[in-house]
């Protein structure tokens, strides 16, 4: 039986269709020279792509 990636677990949210939000990377500081529009922008998720296999080993009961 193979476990669930924990580390992984909590950095993504899965959806209820199965697809994995997350974070856009580089939004944790530096950001006060950036655009207004842009900063609001990256507030959106992202989506992760996996592939299956991958996706199987990292989160397999989900």
């Amino acid at each position: 039986m193979t476990k669930t990636n924990k580390s992984v677990l909590k950095r993504v949210k899965i959806t209820k269709k199965g697809k994995l939000l997350t974070r856009k990377p580089g939004q944790n500081h530096f950001n006060s020279r950036t655009a207004r529009i842009k900063q609001l922008g990256s507030k959106k998720p992202g989506t992760l792509v996996l592939d299956a296999k991958t996706k199987s080993r990292v989160l397999p009961n989900r």
